[in-house]
């Protein structure tokens, strides 16, 4: 269907008078239609995410309408069993608690029993619930870290993961054969359920079971809380309290749940922009941490104090890092252990697999293929996970990241630490001494609207039609087409890619550094993930060593292929944080 045809189907029934009076205001303005209509809003690594609005490309009741009864119509057909169930919850954004009202009114209308949280709670305690309560499927309703005019919704399988091939495939087939006009809109009641307290408690109780933390150790920390106006202000608090952390500080000004985020530019803890008053207010309270989560509470971010006593906030490579081996080291490991990680991380993550005798299992970008290696391999004890975009799980309550476990198993690493005389800081230098010294840096580039996922599309296209052989004079080992499926080592062998299909290509040059090239899933962009390698010959060597690495990365001629021609990368940097390539 044409943009015209998607405009015209919007100025009719089965669609309400508000929103074909917005649809007739937009055609003052072709662009924002064009852009609100061109195409059906798509699930990408973290389910359906868009701009809110009217149209076929935005986030509104039938755009999720339509959603749910795809996802309803897959539930009638695949699950026998009559008493199906749904639970639903919703972050702090913007017609979150609406749009969670609207999608359970649908499910019960199809005879499905909604189990619906009362008030805003974290994505992992949906994925929680979906577990504890035995349901067949799971909603959230949020857009992560994405700016306040964005929502989306996510769906979760019978286990608590996101959806994965088939079943992502089956479900979009299902989405896309229903018409606007086929949404089951008259709710039944007696079939919509309230969320209480029961959660909650059990979810609590579960994680601190199953940390790793010394009781003694937890009452002198000092900890620094933002939630950045999310949701974890519901759920990280009590459990840290009911762990033992007596000396919790919450960033007053940003303790209540605002789908506006007044108080940052962006409510993304890989910001420090967003950590500004969290660090303020541990430099007046004298923390040892400083935690910040994004508004549905998946991710977590963490600031430390380096040796001179100057805060610094750890990047997602490096907090997965130290995590992973404090699990390793404090965790009673049986014999067919394993961690896990993702293409575009950190290559330290397999390191410190095999210096503790566990396998490290590398997936897709996007933790629904951590979650879906868990469930690959029952036999198998899952330990823990982690991606570079600020995604941890510690433990198998739940089949998505978690910010709540990851956040108190950050507070039990310094607390441990802290018993010592040490910090993290010294923990992570020591890691990159015993390990491998490494340095990641990321580029994202934003392309908005439909000429920029057509630019992406294009830039992708040219990669792998023009790939360099050699990047700033060192050889290129192998080029992975992970899309094709495909490794092309320069010796001329091809060997297959045992993953699932994905628009990403991997370069793996000689010396151990690797670039990564992807569109976004869930965002306008196209990312570049770099990583660098060396030895660090002794704590005392980190600054100047990392500094070497820096330079290797940024300022001295590594270049990477933008189409159609090579760039230098600081360059690209500049330009990505400017205004784009």
């Amino acid at each position: 269907m044409k943009t015209k045809e998607r405009v015209n189907q919007w100025k009719k029934t089965p669609f309400d008078q508000p929103t074909i009076d917005a649809v007739i205001a937009l055609e003052n303005h072709p662009e924002q239609l064009e852009d609100a209509f061109y195409r059906n809003t798509e699930f990408g690594t973290g389910g359906m995410r868009g701009i809110m609005g009217v149209g076929t490309n935005r986030i509104n009741k039938y755009t999720l309408g339509r959603a749910t009864q795809g996802v309803a119509n897959h539930l009638r057909k695949t699950v026998a069993d009559p008493h199906r169930k749904v639970v639903i919850a919703y972050d702090c954004r913007n017609n979150s608690q609406t749009f969670a009202k609207i999608v359970a009114q649908i499910f019960s209308a199809n005879g499905i029993e909604s189990y619906l949280f009362s008030s805003l709670r974290p994505t992992p305690v949906l994925s929680f619930a979906v577990r504890k309560l035995k349901a067949h499927c799971g909603i959230v309703l949020t857009a992560s870290h994405n700016p306040p005019q964005y929502n989306g919704y996510k769906v979760y399988n019978a286990v608590g993961g996101q959806i994965v091939p088939p079943e992502d495939a089956a479900i979009i087939n299902e989405i896309e054969e229903v018409d606007f006009a086929d949404i089951q809109w008259n709710a039944n009641a007696k079939l919509i359920h309230s969320i209480d307290q029961s959660i909650d408690e059990a979810y609590t109780d579960r994680l601190i079971k199953e940390s790793l933390g010394a009781p003694h150790e937890r009452e002198n920390l000092k900890i620094v809380f933002t939630p950045l106006h999310g949701t974890s202000v519901v759920s990280l608090p009590p459990v840290l309290k009911k762990a033992g952390y007596q000396h919790l500080y919450v960033v007053e000004e940003q303790a209540t749940p605002d789908g506006n985020f007044p108080t940052v530019s962006s409510p993304n803890p890989e910001e420090r922009e967003a950590f500004a008053l969290a660090l303020h207010y541990a430099k007046k309270e004298d923390a040892a941490i400083v935690l910040g989560t994004d508004p549905d509470a998946d991710r977590v971010g963490v600031g430390i104090k380096n040796l001179q006593g100057n805060w610094e906030l750890l990047n997602g490579n490096q907090l997965m890092v130290v995590l992973t081996r404090f699990v390793l080291e404090q965790k009673q490991i049986s014999e067919h252990a394993f961690i896990a990680s993702t293409i575009v991380s950190t290559p330290l993550m397999p390191v410190l697999a095999k210096a503790y005798g566990v396998e490290c299992k590398v997936g897709l970008t996007g933790f629904k293929w951590i979650g879906k290696m868990i469930e690959d391999f029952p036999e198998q004890e899952f330990l823990c996970g982690g991606e570079e975009s600020y995604g941890f799980l510690f433990g198998d309550q739940v089949r998505d990241k978690d910010a709540i476990s990851a956040a108190l198993l950050a507070c039990d690493l310094q607390a441990h630490l802290a018993a010592q005389g040490k910090s993290i800081y010294e923990y992570l230098i020591d890691t990159y001494h015993r390990f491998g010294c490494y340095h990641e840096e990321l580029v994202a580039v934003t392309k908005e609207g439909k000429k920029g996922a057509e630019e992406i599309s294009k830039m992708m296209a040219n990669f792998r039609k023009n790939p360099p052989n050699n990047i700033a004079g060192t050889p290129i080992e192998a080029m992975e087409d992970y899309q094709a499926s495909i490794r092309y080592v320069n010796d001329g062998r091809t060997e297959s890619i045992p993953l699932p299909q994905s628009n990403v290509l991997r370069f793996i040059l000689e010396d151990g550094a690797c670039i990564s090239i992807r569109p976004s899933g869930t965002e306008p962009k196209i990312k570049y993930y770099f990583s660098v390698t060396t030895t660090l010959q002794s704590a005392d060597a980190y600054a100047s060593t990392i500094e070497e690495l820096k330079q290797q990365d940024l300022n001295n001629g590594v270049e990477i292929f933008v189409a159609p021609t090579f760039v230098n990368l600081s360059a690209a940097v500049k330009a990505a944080k400017d205004s784009g390539i």
